[in-house]
């Protein structure tokens, strides 16, 4: 959400801002509904306090015994006239935050102008693909001819865009979220929250998929929503709260399974485990002073790296352009795993800054130490990573000429000591 203050001081860089993500300009309509808004609640300020003091007037003439007839007269009228008055008001007022509501974020400065992702920068890579003495397979034929992978069953089961994982599949699976889990709150200092899996509206409204995006969730016959990511919940755990300095930061990671209906992908990653409408991810998310989120960035960011290149992934970290960074993010760097199946880098991971627009979405403050006032948090959000995904670049990055997987040492702990994945178990 959008300051209507700032936008009425800086309309210019605030349609510069959505220019870059190639939107039209808006704010002379923004500034014109708050205006119309602004005079209508003077409007009905002026009219209740004439209300209060022609209501203190009938009050002492009735004390006196005289006629109250034309004054109760006067404060009806004013009061059918506050009541349109305040209609008004509440129209202006949800046209606004309407209008607002389906506004992205504005990108920082340093954040590359462009479309889409072709106009992404590569900022660093780490590591070097493996180079294969034989033809590389793709985490389908790998998972298949292991006989741990079935999306024929999964259909069955539950339509397209589905996996069933058995056996020592399965048990990597969990090994990788449990190594991840440990590294974020063991060694980075991340509080473990197991949070819930369906939120109201307000949650999602908070962190920004709804209204815009309401046709990406899964909604429930209750008027709850499945979440698309932990960052919706971990998020909200602040929300409608004023939080002291001394508090800060709050740095929080999540393992839940996520869920989200794909709505626009039609045609995209139809094959294996890249894209499904059910999939497990370690979510990281920061609330954060404003004078520390751009940091924090960086920080969580790294964290998310070292998790690839403790499982000896080679991958690379793209600055999203304008025309590829989410809805509620105004700087985000992707990190994109490399896949020797696909021949192709793939993003992995997503991590944040979405400076105040979430805060003031969720009316999320705190207390500077100083006890003047309050100001809006900061919220930033990252994968660390998505499991799934994780999964199919340990796969495909360890495999072996007669399918076999290695497994990477770090994750051998988790799986009671196992060296290498064959078919069958063996």
């Amino acid at each position: 959400m959008h300051d209507i203050r700032w936008i009425r001081e800086n309309p210019d860089a605030f349609d510069a801002g959505l220019k870059a993500r190639g939107l039209l300009p808006v704010a002379a309509e923004l500034i014109a509904v708050d205006a119309h808004r602004r005079v209508a609640q003077t409007r009905s300020q002026k009219l209740q306090t004439e209300r209060n003091r022609l209501s203190k007037l009938v009050g002492q003439a009735k004390g006196r015994g005289e006629n109250v007839d034309a004054l109760i007269s006067d404060v009806q009228r004013i009061s059918d006239d506050q009541v349109m008055v305040d209609r008004d008001l509440l129209a202006a007022a949800k046209k606004l935050e309407a209008v607002l509501a389906e506004l992205p974020n504005l990108p920082d400065m340093d954040v590359p102008i462009g479309p889409d992702e072709g106009s992404n920068v590569e900022v660093r890579r780490w590591g070097e693909p493996r180079a294969f003495d034989f033809s590389a397979r793709d985490h389908v034929e790998l998972g298949e001819g292991l006989g741990m992978m079935d999306f024929e069953r999964a259909a069955r089961l539950s339509g397209s865009r589905f996996v069933v994982l058995t056996g020592q599949l399965a048990r990597l699976e969990r090994a990788l979220a449990a190594f991840m889990l440990d590294l974020h709150t063991v060694e980075f200092g991340l509080t473990e929250v197991n949070p819930p899996a369906l939120v109201r509206d307000e949650a999602l409204y908070g962190t920004g998929q709804l209204p815009k995006f309401r046709d990406d969730l899964f909604h429930t016959t209750d008027g709850r929503w499945l979440i698309p990511t932990a960052e919706v919940p971990l998020t909200n755990l602040v929300a409608d709260e004023i939080l002291i300095e001394e508090s800060l930061p709050r740095r929080y990671a999540a393992l839940t399974l996520c869920f989200r209906s794909e709505a626009g992908s039609a045609g995209r990653d139809t094959r294996g485990m890249l894209r499904q409408h059910q999939f497990s991810k370690v979510e990281m998310v920061s609330i954060v002073h404003p004078d520390r989120s751009v940091a924090e960035l960086e920080r969580m960011t790294g964290c998310a790296e070292a998790v690839l290149q403790r499982l000896d992934l080679p991958y690379r970290v793209m600055m999203l352009s304008t025309g590829d960074i989410g809805f509620s993010a105004r700087k985000t760097y992707d990190l994109e795993v490399w896949l020797p199946g696909q021949g192709a880098f793939r993003e992995i991971s997503s991590c944040s800054n979405c400076g105040d627009f979430q805060a003031r979405r969720m009316k999320s403050r705190f207390r500077p130490k100083d006890g003047k006032g309050t100001q809006f948090l900061h919220t930033l959000n990252g994968s660390g990573l998505a499991i799934g995904r994780a999964l199919v670049a340990v796969l495909e990055n360890n495999q072996k000429a007669d399918g076999s997987i290695a497994v990477p040492e770090v994750l051998r702990s988790y799986m009671g000591g196992l060296e290498e994945l064959r078919s069958n178990g063996e």
